[in-house]
């Protein structure tokens, strides 16, 4: 007779997502039959068997400190059970079964300066990269962008007052490991100059052949210089991503007078209405003049400002330039049309269709 097998435990991989449910979503699970928005920030979502479960979104910062960590968790203690979860645009929401501690919850939340919204026609937190806090080649600091723009758009946040939800995102460099390329709005920043080529160095630091292997555009070649083996690269093929310096530190990006920061607005990844879209170029260069981006701030907040002000109820940002066109967008924000603006980049395919909607 076989011995019944022993489930192992592990701490390889992450625990099922079951042990963190609430009881209320776990017992409903699959049977939810509707949700509506009852204030700004604050959610619910009805069964068929008639149980409720509230949810109250508020921002918090990407980068936590182990201070607001456990604010977050004493008051999920004390008014939801111990039950909190984090969503893809890092904001905090409350999962509640009691609907009377909604209030006295974000009256807790705005005393400790946190506030309750982003659901529905608002902007949402904004979902960012690392930036200079902890990327080695960013072009910009993404925590610190997200700071300045919150600041400047905080209503937009708290009140549902604009034609449809805009998602902001930020990526410091364009690797983006943030959602910069399908955002109504997005910041990216950019590297302008190749990387600076340590001969010296990289014969000790770096493998040429994964070295080479690394540039998308074959641009790195290799070569000798004064007689040993390194690497030279072509500038006309470069496109400043970087990616070499991440398997050879001896090809340094950074550079704090010609990196900075573009903007991009039009994207979705949203089916309804219209197909998803990719951004689009709307500024191409701006400064990096922390601590406050005055140039990138106020350039979003024009963009916001328009759109709130000029597009149609349910337009995303994306919809209402396309609606009104392009020239007059530019001519509306005063953004310079410029060369860059124009893709002239050889796997652009331009013409392929990005989209499951196909037209018969």
């Amino acid at each position: 007779m076989v011995a019944p097998a022993v489930k192992r435990k592990t701490d390889i991989g992450p625990p099922h997502y079951e042990k963190f449910l609430h009881p209320i979503i776990k017992e409903n699970y699959g049977k939810w039959k509707y949700h509506e928005v009852v204030k700004a920030g604050v959610l619910v979502h009805v069964s068929e068997t008639g149980a409720k479960i509230f949810s109250v979104r508020a921002a918090s910062p990407r980068l936590l400190s182990s201070t607001t960590i456990l604010l977050f968790c004493d008051l999920a203690d004390k008014y939801s059970g111990g039950y909190l979860r984090f969503t893809s645009r890092n904001n905090v929401e409350f999962m509640l079964d009691n609907e009377a501690n909604i209030d006295p919850l974000i009256n807790e939340l705005k005393q400790n300066n946190i506030p309750v919204g982003g659901t529905k026609n608002t902007i949402s937190n904004i979902v960012h990269t690392q930036g200079w806090v902890h990327c080695h080649s960013s072009a910009t600091d993404a925590s610190g962008l997200v700071k300045v723009i919150m600041d400047d758009l905080f209503e937009y946040f708290t009140e549902m007052t604009l034609p449809h939800k805009v998602k902001i995102a930020v990526a410091c460099c364009l690797n983006m490991c943030g959602a910069v390329h399908c955002s109504d709005i997005a910041i990216l920043g950019v590297h302008r100059r190749p990387p600076k080529i340590e001969h010296k160095n990289l014969k000790n630091m770096c493998e040429i052949p994964s070295t080479v292997a690394s540039c998308p555009t074959a641009a790195i070649r290799p070569t000798y210089v004064d007689g040993k083996p390194s690497v030279t690269i072509d500038e006309d093929r470069c496109m400043f991503c970087g990616n070499c310096f991440s398997v050879c530190p001896a090809m340094p990006i950074a550079d704090p007078l010609n990196d900075g920061v573009s903007i991009w607005v039009g994207g979705k990844v949203s089916n309804a209405r219209t197909q998803p879209t990719f951004t689009k170029l709307a500024i191409p260069y701006l400064p990096n003049n922390p601590p406050r981006w005055t140039e990138v701030t106020c350039a979003v907040k024009k963009i916001v400002t328009l759109y709130a002000q000029d597009a149609q109820k349910y337009e995303r940002v994306g919809e209402w330039i396309e609606r009104i066109g392009w020239p007059r967008f530019f001519e509306l924000t005063g953004f310079e049309f410029t060369k860059e603006h124009i893709d002239d980049f050889k796997h652009a395919g331009l013409t392929y269709r990005r989209t499951t909607q196909m037209k018969f």
